[in-house]
């Protein structure tokens, strides 16, 4: 036996420290060092036992209830408590649901305070790698079927929950923003056909807007979060323009907001805020609109527009609206045109990720129940989300306009959540704000580019 000496202490210390507030290291692991820094077998044990494990190795700890933080509410908490609802029947395991607007905060206090959920939605990209770095979180592809996760969900969408090449996340259910709103009826009326190219897009515009009529509506006023649905153009703009890998660096800082690629996206916006006779009343009528009426506007009668960017969650607009509107023949949506062909079928859009803190048989069956397309079909039938997963069939999807929600992130080549989500919460906001004084003044763009530098250059070595 080793002898044991102050040496032996640090390495037990780091060891106790590194078991009680990491997922790091099993117990098997924890008896292994202990005993190698010179304790007994029966040391190393109680040692266990009294960081609150036990010396067995049988596999974890056996639950009747697990706790999940979340920001559901409404009916998307009775979407989500279905599927809770199936996973305690299947499991005797109860699911307790506490949900709070502020998950950032609620979230960080009870990690601060060593008292985690067993599970919970994660606040933001940052977070989920801040926290998986940290040892915080449970590594799934520890007892996940990663033959299963490979073969039913995209590269992107396994890259997009992962941290250094290991699983921490499941995405259950997510949204896309690649989505342009259009009559059916409308375009083949007038002849106009679906642009699958950015040139295409202008083209169409132009032709609509010769014809006397205006081809777009937009609204960008939504209270105190006014520029979200501006800053979503130029993410998804930028994202089909330059891929995901110059998207990650535009979120990081690793480039500045006066590089080419981003005047780039914001001029290519600026096609579409300042084309001539493109937007009813452009551009004050932009910025006082908004964005729930203005996706109204090509289904009116007669149309007031012919085209609406917005995600896919604007088919409940719509459908709220125009109750006896049909699906795929009265309004549809075709997929955000290619800017740059090499990265064709890049999608900006949210995504619904949960991690799990507790290594529990309650947690583990959790986390692989929501990964399953049994899961996720039970809120798909119900409407308003869409799953990821191939396995999930296009049949249980309540009308054709959400199966081509469906398809397009299943045949996503890249996803991004929108980078203005993924970016820190400052920097967010002032980017809302530039998008907004570029639709009222686009000749101000340069000046916007370097006050946003600013301001990036305080909030990333803050």
């Amino acid at each position: 036996m080793p002898t044991f000496d102050r040496r032996n202490r640090r390495d037990l210390d780091q060891l106790v420290e590194e078991y009680i507030t990491t997922n790091n290291i099993n117990r098997r692991q924890f008896l292994q060092r202990a005993t190698a820094a010179g304790l007994s077998i029966s040391g190393a044990s109680a040692l266990l036992a009294a960081c609150g494990g036990s010396s067995t190795t049988s596999g974890p700890a056996k639950v009747t209830s697990i706790d999940v933080l979340g920001v559901w509410s409404g009916a998307e908490l009775d979407n989500f408590n279905a599927i809770n609802t199936a996973f305690t029947q299947k499991t005797n395991i109860k699911v307790n649901v506490e949900t709070t607007r502020d998950l950032p905060t609620v979230l960080s206090t009870r990690v601060r305070g060593n008292n985690p959920p067993d599970a919970s939605g994660s606040p933001s990209l940052v977070t989920f790698h801040k926290l998986a770095s940290q040892g915080k979180l449970l590594q799934l592809d520890k007892f996940f079927d990663m033959s299963y996760i490979q073969q039913n969900y995209a590269k992107t969408w396994i890259d997009q929950a992962s941290d250094h090449g290991h699983l921490f996340a499941v995405t259950p259910t997510a949204n896309t923003k690649g989505t342009i709103w259009y009559s059916p009826k409308q375009f083949t009326a007038n002849g106009y056909t679906i642009p699958k190219t950015w040139n295409d897009l202008i083209a169409l515009s132009d032709k609509i807007a010769s014809g006397g009529k205006f081809p777009w509506s937009m609204g960008v006023e939504s209270g105190a979060a006014s520029g979200w649905s501006a800053a979503d153009w130029v993410d998804q703009i930028y994202l089909a323009a330059n891929g995901p890998d110059l998207s990650d660096k535009w979120v990081a800082h690793q480039i500045p907001w006066t590089d080419a690629s981003v005047k780039n996206a914001f001029q290519m916006f600026g096609q579409i805020v300042a084309g001539k006779h493109y937007i009813n009343g452009a551009p004050q009528s932009i910025l006082a609109t908004n964005f729930q009426p203005a996706s109204f506007l090509p289904f009116d009668s007669p149309p007031k527009a012919y085209m609406y960017y917005l995600g896919d969650f604007a088919a409940g607009f719509i459908k709220t609206q125009f109750p006896s509107i049909k699906p795929g023949t009265d309004f549809n949506f075709f997929p955000f045109p290619a800017i740059n062909p090499q990265f064709a079928g890049a999608v900006t859009g949210g995504a619904d990720m949960l991690i799990a803190f507790k290594d529990n048989d309650g947690t583990r069956q959790y986390m692989q129940f929501l990964s399953t397309a049994e899961a996720q079909e039970i809120w798909v039938k119900r409407g308003g989300k869409t799953s990821v997963n191939k396995a999930v069939p296009l049949s249980v999807y309540p009308d054709d306009v959400a199966r081509n929600s469906a398809m397009q992130l299943t045949q996503a080549t890249s996803f991004r959540l929108s980078q203005d989500d993924a970016m820190p919460a400052a920097m967010e906001s002032a980017f809302w704000k530039a998008t907004l004084d570029f639709i009222g003044d686009p000749s101000k763009l340069d000046s916007l580019l370097s006050s946003l530098e600013s301001t990036a250059m305080q909030v990333y070595t803050s």
